[in-house]
């Protein structure tokens, strides 16, 4: 995918940004809310044991992912997180593996729930990523109506008056949740499947 100039001085604003939100994160209490969050989203949907949702294991920075991980998985979840690719496709495997065995480009389609990382996401669902496509690839390959939940920082999801570029092959999203709560951005019918 060819880099668009005003995606990639975005992007760099956004990284700037994100490194002072992080810097003023208390990271444990995030990873408890995250966790108490999106086990609150799974038991909305009416997903438990046998169910499977992609997440992704943080790096520092970045919103929190282990507690959420382990609480989904010890609810009997299957977790995938990706395994990124030279070509910066996504493969996936089981995050209870030690091994990391992967499962291949379309296991995101066993997913119930996807959620992805990000800069930011504004209120028409675009999302912003780091600039690789990776999630632009492996998106298309979920099951029809999975619904796509960003992991971000309160204060990165945008403003109604503010919209993020988007390309023809940006995949948009459905809701963002951070420490402070999940926001349903009320672009698609997906809550509704379980009466939430």
């Amino acid at each position: 995918m060819a880099r668009d100039p005003v995606k990639s001085a975005r992007r760099a604003a956004l990284r700037e940004r994100r490194r002072a939100i992080a810097a003023s994160r208390d990271v444990t209490s995030d990873d408890t809310a995250l966790a108490g969050h999106v086990v609150g989203l799974v038991e909305s949907l009416g997903l438990g044991r046998g169910a499977v949702v992609t997440s992704y294991e943080s790096i520092p920075g970045e919103p929190p992912t282990g507690a959420l991980n382990e609480a989904l998985t010890a609810r009997g979840i299957t977790v995938l997180v990706p395994i990124t690719l030279p070509d910066l496709d996504l493969d996936w495997h089981d995050c209870a593996d030690p091994a990391r065995n992967p499962l291949g480009h379309d296991a995101i389609g066993r997913a119930d729930l996807v959620l992805a990382p990000g800069l930011a996401v504004d209120r028409t669902g675009t999302r912003m990523g780091q600039g690789g496509g990776c999630y632009d690839r492996a998106l298309p390959r979920r099951a029809h109506g999975t619904p796509v939940v960003v992991v971000l920082h309160p204060g990165e999801l945008a403003g109604a008056d503010y919209q993020l570029p988007r390309a023809e092959h940006d995949q948009p999203v459905d809701a963002v949740v951070t420490a402070d709560g999940l926001t349903d951005l009320g672009l698609s019918p997906w809550r509704s499947r379980a009466g939430a």
